[in-house]
């Protein structure tokens, strides 16, 4: 702490732009001064990529704050939030940079923000390194919605690597505070169902072989359910660029949702990209947990700001979840603890991630 401004080091455990996601939208509101220093260190390029600082924009705009060091390349960055108003909101990343990473930084923001907010993000919308744009509808947008609060987001136009030119409006309105979750009982896996995708110049072909190949792969393990991929090809006008992908949700008794997603690229056999999905999809229906490897560490920052007592089961803690939770427990008052699950299987590896929040309450409402 330098006077009353919290200083981050952005090298550290998972060391890239997911420490600025969560820092800032918490810095953002907690009215909290934010230094961070070595952004992205342990990248290969260092420093802010259009995405981060789309994000970091975005979240001044959204509180009237001040950022100084915001270009391109830039390691260190200060930034000092005002107070969150709703309204429309524009970024726009000109690449393939992801629509769902901006979306992770502005939302905890606009619920406690005066009015209602509608959010235009531009970019990819189905990018390597980041959630899909369909996993953030099937998956993350049930499950964080039982946080007590709801979302609209309206894919107008997917948008693929290189060029991006994905468009996604989302809208939601604040809440007084985010009540807790407890997502601790998995269930058994009622239903698999996904979809299979190509765009621009791929044949159809290519997700009908990419959806076939993952039933194929989940048929060894689980043989009695009915496996609904659908094959689309994304219609020209609602879709940039050329690309291909998958995803694979599996849905439980008791509500939970895990998935799998892989995506095409020049040069991948498309039966590898359906077999990868497949396989992420039943590693995580192995581990026991509730949540699957990629929403566990989304849910970080929703568990921190929330009213009482959450408890989430999840596979092996991952380091971007250690991350989340370390930021979180720095920024605001919520206290996390992680525990070996107490299996009678064996061969579960599973773990309770449970958070004291912190309550955060919206002054505006």
């Amino acid at each position: 702490m330098d006077g009353d401004r919290v200083d981050i080091d952005g090298g550290i455990m998972e060391g890239g732009g997911q420490i600025l996601r969560v820092s800032t939208a918490l810095s953002c509101l907690r009215g909290l001064p934010l230094r961070v220093r070595r952004i992205r260190a342990g990248r290969s390029q260092p420093g802010l990529r259009p995405q981060h600082l789309m994000g970091l924009e975005m979240i001044r705009d959204l509180c009237e704050g001040k950022l100084e060091g915001g270009e391109i390349g830039s390691t260190e960055i200060t930034f000092t939030p005002g107070k969150i108003k709703g309204g429309t909101h524009l970024a726009d990343t000109k690449t393939a940079g992801s629509v769902c990473l901006l979306m992770q930084v502005a939302m905890p923001c606009v619920l406690f923000a005066a009015s209602p907010s509608e959010l235009h993000l531009k970019g990819g919308t189905n990018a390597e390194m980041a959630p899909q744009i369909d996993y953030t509808v099937m998956v993350f947008k049930p499950i964080v919605e039982k946080f007590n609060f709801t979302f609209n987001c309206d894919i107008r136009k997917r948008g693929y690597y290189p060029q991006g030119g994905g468009e996604v409006i989302v809208q939601m309105s604040p809440v007084k505070e985010l009540s807790p979750i407890n997502l601790t009982e998995r269930g058994t896996v009622t239903k698999i169902y996904g979809r299979a995708f190509v765009a621009g110049a791929l044949p159809i072909k290519l997700a009908k072989e990419m959806a076939a190949a993952a039933v194929r792969c989940i048929r060894k393990e689980i043989r009695d359910l009915y496996i609904n991929i659908q094959s689309v090809r994304e219609p020209d006008d609602q879709a940039v660029g050329t690309g291909s992908g998958i995803i694979i949700v599996a849905e439980t008794s008791t509500g939970c949702l895990l998935a799998g997603s892989s995506l095409g690229k020049r040069g991948k056999n498309s039966d590898k990209v359906g077999i990868e999905a497949a396989e992420i999809l039943l590693k995580n229906l192995k581990h026991g947990g509730a949540v699957d490897d990629s929403l566990q560490d989304q849910l970080i920052i929703f568990m921190a700001l929330a009213k009482g007592v959450s408890r989430v089961k999840s596979g092996p803690v991952t380091l971007h979840t250690q991350t989340a939770i370390h930021f979180a427990e720095q920024l605001t008052k919520a206290k996390f603890t992680v525990t070996k699950s107490e299996e009678e299987d064996p061969s579960k590896d599973a773990y309770i991630i449970e958070c004291q929040g912190m309550g955060m309450t919206n002054s505006n409402l």
